[in-house]
């Protein structure tokens, strides 16, 4: 089990874990893949009221690594793609 407003995905929540009440009041949706650290990662970012939220996740299995919100999009983004980044390079691969 994962903690509140964590990345594990509840039964009833939506994209990102967010709760489906609250994704409907969302704008500015987007989302784009880039390579942080050798890793696919999938960089998600709305805008919920006046924050903006930002979330990266490792493409498959499309496990959450990090989330943010900030008043701006370049503040999330900058803070989940730090954070991916650190994790990433913390992991190492297994030859098979």
């Amino acid at each position: 089990m994962g903690e509140p407003g964590g990345c594990a995905r509840g039964a009833r929540r939506g994209f990102g874990g967010q709760s489906l009440k609250r994704m409907s009041n969302t704008n500015e949706f987007q989302a784009r893949e880039l390579e942080l650290a050798g890793w696919p990662v999938r960089l998600t970012s709305y805008r919920v009221g006046d924050k903006y939220v930002c979330q990266a996740d490792n493409v498959s299995p499309a496990a959450c690594l990090a989330r943010f919100s900030a008043s701006t999009l370049q503040e999330a983004e900058s803070q989940a793609i730090s954070k991916a980044q650190h994790l990433l390079r913390k992991t190492r691969r297994q030859q098979v």
